[in-house]
Parts: C-alpha cells; structure tokens; sequence
C-alpha cells in the first residue's frame, strides 16, 4: 500500500483545483510525504464549495494513539472493510470525504530482485487525485486535520499488480477521474460512495524507477534540502 507521495505545490494545486490553503505561520508542506507529515487535501466546505486543509497523513496521528497502545499505521483504508474498522468507521460513515491531491505516488518494485521505489503517476504527467477520509480533532489553537487514503484490490491491474512483495496481495489507491471530483465530494451515501472506488485505467498511467536517495553520513552530508517544511499535527 502506498505510504509516501508527491503533493502540488500551492501554485498547482490553486491553479487546478481552484484551492488557496491558508497556512498563516506554520510555512508549506514538504515535496514528499510520509506518515504524520502535513500535507493539503480538499474537502467539501461549508458553502459546498471546495476547501483545503493542511492535514496529517494518517487518519489517527501517531500522537493521537494512547499511551500505551502499540502504534499502527491508518495511511490507508482498504476498501473492502472500511466501514467496519474502528480508525475509520466514523468518518465513512458520515461522509467525510476529501481528495488528496498529488502528482505522483510511490510503491516498491521487485522485478529486480529486490525492493526499489517506483512513482506513479498520470501519462499527461498531470497532477491528479486520489479518495481519501479525513477527520478533525481539537487542537490548541483549534481544529486539527488528518486523513487517509482508499485502497482496492488490483490484483488484475495491468500496471499495480506490478508491485509489492511477490505473493502478497496487490493493492491500488483509487484516482477518482476529475470530472468525478465534486460527486465525490458531494456524496453524503456510504453504499453511493463505493460505486467511486474502482481502478483508474492502465493506459492513462505511468511508473519509472524512482529510488529513494541515499542517506546523507557524517562525512558526507546531503545538501540542504530545497523543500519548504511546515509542522502540523
């Protein structure tokens, strides 16, 4: 399942989405994200109208787990029991939907022989978005976001079956088509929603190796890293 992707930049994300994120002092999201980073996703607001929130990847921040309860990982959802898991009941329930807009995903590829991290992406190279669930929490300063992405079988996917372990099952995130984006949204019907969870076509996607840089070392660090950090959550 994935657990690390490439957000927009505000620019992209404004000038395709028609999204503007208020980030006040707490500075941009990073190029990558991982578990617990902040990062933008859009919901429905309000006025029904779109809206994005910074928000931390995974729906139940490492910070929100109880003392004493063994951390887990809620990055993604699978589709076949997300209506019945604890983490992420309630928000499918209530119809608490977003997209999570990104411009590549990455997933382990063992063609090789052994794991190498491949993105994934559109064939236009455009940027694209991905169903996802997301949830408030009361923060200091008030409301706290976190959110997860949905996940189905693709086992039969021409290009996802390409990844992961060899005999593990094969998962996919579900890019819902951008003509589909305020019916998303707008759906306020769990058993309506599932009818958005189906595989995006082969044909309009690309994947390219992509391996993750080498650690920096004491003798020889990495250059400052150009991204603009933002803390949340």
């Amino acid at each position: 399942m994935c657990v690390n992707f490439r957000p927009p930049d505000p620019e992209m994300l404004d000038a395709v989405m028609g999204v503007i994120i208020d980030l006040h002092d707490t500075g941009f999201w990073k190029t990558e994200t991982w578990k617990d980073y902040g990062a933008p996703i859009v919901r429905r607001g309000a006025d029904g109208q779109r809206e994005g929130v910074l928000a931390s990847y995974g729906i139940v921040p490492r910070k929100r787990i109880p003392a004493g309860v063994k951390p887990f990982d809620t990055m993604n959802a699978r589709a076949e029991t997300v209506g019945q898991l604890r983490s992420f009941s309630s928000a499918w329930k209530n119809s608490q939907l977003c997209l999570v807009p990104m411009t590549s995903f990455y997933e382990p590829n063992y063609e090789s022989g052994k794991p190498v991290r491949w993105g994934i992406g559109m064939a236009d190279e455009s940027m694209f978005a991905v169903a996802g669930l997301w949830r408030a929490w009361d923060g200091e300063h008030g409301p706290e976001y976190s959110f997860t992405q949905l996940t189905i079988n693709a086992d039969e996917h021409p290009l996802m079956r390409r990844f992961h372990k060899p005999g593990d099952e094969k998962r996919a995130l579900v890019i819902v088509p951008q003509a589909e984006w305020d019916d998303w949204l707008a759906c306020t019907a769990p058993e309506f929603a599932r009818s958005f969870l189906r595989h995006y076509p082969a044909e309009s996607m690309r994947a390219w190796e992509f391996p993750v840089p080498p650690r920096a070392t004491k003798a020889d660090p990495a250059a400052p890293a150009p991204d603009r950090q933002m803390g949340l959550l």
